[in-house]
């Protein structure tokens, strides 16, 4: 597969405006979720992430502030993100427990990267559990180990993106190096945290083969036996538009797991179980 051109340049983090810490911006709360985690789930997607891939899906996660979406065919404006408190939040996920103790469920936090707002994020997993409430993160790992150790204290279950194996690529394509998301990872499985890594597949940045076999030899020497393979596609592409932001990936081709057959089969030769 052909090399893409469009490299991120490195972001750097945006600081959240001040507010309470009980309190946090948020762009969506998703329900009866099916791929966050184990059974039935809600989703609280949190703004703010340190990095800037450009196959983000939800660019609107990136800034932690509350932004404005413009349709120009129609101008329409709506926001994206709110400020909530830790109560509000609550009482929505509290809404959901009949489908939680049905299915095996509970709450996920997303973003973005939760962990911009931890204060909040931490406080808000621990409130669910001490009620009972199975309790999941989806992260990209780029977090400051001590703040990234406090949320373990309270977390089940960990879904992790490992964006390359390459130290410097990964700092080419994403703003930041894999140092923390590895360390993080490799925290979550001493400590016995149940967790899911998940690659994501993008044409020209680490779809080769040889990328495949890398991951493989990566993973296995942190302790991982499986991992889910996510293939590019271009589903957040108009959410660049009514940001007024240039969508990087445009033109580049989607994935399906049929492109990625040998892809898959090559981390299986390496020792690593991959699923889509």
């Amino acid at each position: 597969m052909t090399s893409h051109p469009l490299a991120a340049p490195f972001a750097s983090p945006h600081e959240a405006a001040h507010r309470p810490d009980n309190t946090a911006v948020v762009f969506n709360i998703q329900r009866f979720s099916l791929h966050d985690g184990p059974g039935i789930r809600t989703v609280v997607f949190l703004k703010g992430c340190p990095l800037a891939c450009p196959w983000c899906a939800n660019p609107e996660s990136i800034n932690p502030g509350i932004e404005q979406l413009l349709d120009p065919t129609t101008g329409e404006v709506t926001p994206a993100g709110r400020t909530h408190t830790l109560a509000e939040v609550l009482k929505e996920c509290e809404a959901d427990r009949p489908f939680f103790e049905e299915s095996g469920g509970g709450v996920t936090l997303s973003g973005g990267e939760p962990m911009m707002q931890h204060v909040f994020a931490t406080e808000l997993l621990q409130e669910l559990q001490q009620r009972g409430i199975h309790t999941a993160m989806e992260s990209t790992g780029h977090v400051a180990p001590r703040v990234f150790d406090r949320a373990l204290d309270h977390l089940d279950y960990l879904l992790i993106d490992v964006k390359h194996h390459d130290r410097d690529a990964h700092k080419r394509w994403t703003g930041g190096y894999n140092d923390l998301p590895l360390r993080n990872l490799s925290r979550a499985l001493e400590r016995g945290i149940r967790t899911q890594v998940r690659i994501p597949v993008i044409p020209g940045v680490n779809d080769a083969l040889d990328d495949a076999t890398a991951f493989a030899d990566l993973l296995r020497s942190l302790g991982v036996e499986r991992v889910q393979l996510l293939p590019f596609h271009q589903f957040g592409e108009r959410k660049y538009t009514l940001l007024g932001r240039p969508y990087r990936m445009a033109g580049v081709p989607a994935l399906h797991p049929e492109d990625l057959v040998d892809y898959r089969a090559a981390m299986v030769h390496a020792g690593i179980e991959a699923f889509f």
